[in-house]
């Protein structure tokens, strides 16, 4: 795959931190035509450089709770396939929400979520390291999430100290 030209990198830069901006002002914070950054954002879609446009959700606002979980994965790699097969495997289940390859102690990072803790621990129990190549998981639950994709979730306190004038 060819590099990324500058104004498509920038306009990846801008994206990332807001993906409801306009061609219109992308263009305007770049010094180019509207023109130019939607040709650039329709190669990056094309290309599958740009995959999705996502909401980041502050899911401790809502009444609907879900339970998240991060599962540690140590697997056997396939002959010929390595990782690949058991990685595909696993990122179909519909629970599982990402899935990394590691360094380091395991080997695949999962990210799974449910409606209860008992239904990720059954996924886990039954799904999960019943797989042929799985050798061992261990399963961290989030109990609260701070920051999501460079997004911080808390209100900033406000700062109750007095203030000391000289």
């Amino acid at each position: 795959m060819k590099p990324l030209s500058e104004l498509k990198l920038k306009v990846l830069d801008l994206l990332k931190e807001d993906a409801r901006r306009s061609p219109a002002l992308l263009a305007t914070l770049l010094g180019v035509t509207a023109d130019e950054v939607s040709a650039a954002i329709a190669e990056l879609e094309e290309d599958n450089v740009i995959v999705k446009y996502a909401t980041v959700v502050n899911s401790g606002k809502l009444d609907d709770e879900k339970v998240t979980a991060l599962i540690e994965v140590q697997i056997t790699p396939e002959r010929g396939r390595g990782f690949e097969a058991i990685a595909e495997r696993v990122y179909l289940f519909p629970q599982v929400k990402s899935v990394y390859l590691m360094s380091g102690a395991y080997d695949l990072l999962v990210e799974v979520e449910g409606r209860t803790l008992k239904e990720v621990a059954s996924f886990v129990s039954d799904k999960l390291s019943t797989l042929e190549s799985v050798l061992s998981t261990k399963t961290h639950f989030i109990l609260k999430k701070y920051k999501q994709d460079g997004i911080i979730f808390e209100d900033p306190e406000e700062d109750r100290r007095l203030m000391i004038s000289p």
